[in-house]
């Protein structure tokens, strides 16, 4: 299949998924209020969307390896429209949990990134670092677009209504996207076996553990923010409208970011853009945790959005680089999955966190702490690159 039809059907799947993932920060307030749910309840669904979404990632990311991806991400998207659609029926916590926990992010979590990255990279190998920033920023693209046509009109038509329209958005995707998917089986089906690592000899090296703990941190970080950044802003007084178009924007500077880390990768590796983009984070942390006035916040939430999407198409570009393209798909998998892990953990936490102290700060200095750690672990994979390469030069 051609490079500009995957990128394209890339694209278009996580415009649609992306943009129905992060809509839960959007009507993340009015249905607490509405439902008369402590923000804890609606953010251990978020968690379990997290955990469960992540285990997702890892099986489509080993099947992605096998078999057609019309039927994997067909399937995805089908299972998703049918979780976020049926969001529009909930009366009880425990609803909740299993359309949004289990439903929506098995199905979210099979159209992602991962499924759609490994055969972006492997029919663009030598511009995998933009090919894939320009397939992830149908998340962004996403976020920007639909948050902000939701946002808009969130208040006459109700939150219910959101998840109707968002389950719609998936239906109308598929006869779309099927045809276009046709036969799109890995680009090296039936070749010779390729170079690298199995998951239990990349688990024997430093560079695995380095790598595992740095998407954890950048997950912790980057869920606590999307699920809570408007309620956040709400809290400080923020009109709920501009709030939920601050959500939005993130979006517009996600797309910055991701592409400008794309080209850089490719430049110059996986390193340089992940470091910038802690230290943009370490940044903002900092500035959020002694100022939160409305210019603060957006300043934060723009920022902050600049990195959202940054490390996303760059997991298997780190994956190739220290442990070749054998299990491209079980290793990438994995290593999201152990983001949205820790994802689901930092939008529980930040729940929990208000639910006990009444607002957000303790929060916000802890994850200043965990950037700088991730600044550090992301230098460290930098000085592991150099010295393998080092020892392999002649």
């Amino acid at each position: 299949m051609p490079v500009a039809i995957v990128i394209a059907v890339g694209f278009l799947l996580l415009f649609v998924s992306g943009g129905a993932r992060f809509a839960i920060g959007l009507t993340f307030k009015p249905m607490v209020d509405e439902l008369g749910w402590a923000r804890g309840e609606l953010g251990l669904a978020v968690a379990l969307y997290l955990v469960v979404s992540a285990f997702a990632t890892l099986v489509a990311g080993r099947l992605a390896d096998r078999m057609d991806a019309r039927a994997l991400l067909g399937a995805g998207m089908a299972l998703g429209a049918l979780g976020i659609g049926l969001m529009s029926a909930v009366s009880a916590p425990w609803h909740a949990l299993l359309l949004y926990g289990v439903l929506f992010a098995i199905g979210n979590g099979t159209a992602s990134l991962t499924t759609v990255g490994v055969v972006v990279t492997r029919s663009a190998p030598g511009r995998a670092g933009l090919a894939n920033a320009a397939v992830i920023s149908g998340t962004s693209v996403g976020q920007l677009v639909m948050i902000a046509v939701l946002a808009a009109v969130l208040a006459d038509i109700g939150w219910r209504a959101v998840f109707v329209w968002l389950a719609v958005a998936h239906v109308v995707l598929l006869p779309l996207l099927l045809p276009a998917l046709a036969g799109a089986k890995p680009a090296d089906a039936g070749s010779a076996p390729r170079p690298g690592l199995s998951l239990a000899e990349a688990a024997r090296t430093r560079r695995f553990w380095l790598l595992l703990a740095l998407y954890a941190i950048c997950g912790l970080d980057d869920f606590f923010v999307a699920t809570h950044v408007v309620a956040f802003a709400q809290d400080r007084g923020v009109e709920a409208f501009l709030a939920g178009n601050l959500l939005a924007a993130m979006g517009l500077t996600a797309l910055a970011g991701v592409l400008a880390g794309g080209v850089l990768s490719d430049r110059a590796g996986p390193v340089p853009a992940t470091a910038i983009a802690f230290g943009a984070r370490i940044a903002v942390f900092a500035l959020i945790s002694m100022d939160q006035s409305p210019l603060s916040i957006a300043v934060f939430a723009l920022v902050f959005g600049a990195t959202f999407l940054v490390t996303a198409p760059l997991t298997v570009l780190f994956v190739r680089e220290h442990f070749g393209t054998r299990h491209l798909g079980t290793l990438t998998g994995l290593v999201t999955m152990v983001h949205q892990i820790f994802g689901g953990i930092g939008a529980y936490a930040g729940a929990a966190v208000h639910d006990l102290r009444g607002s957000y700060d303790a929060a916000f200095v802890a994850l200043l702490a965990a950037s700088a750690l991730g600044l550090a672990l992301a230098l460290m994979l930098g000085r592991s690159t150099s010295a393998a390469s080092a020892r392999s030069s002649p």
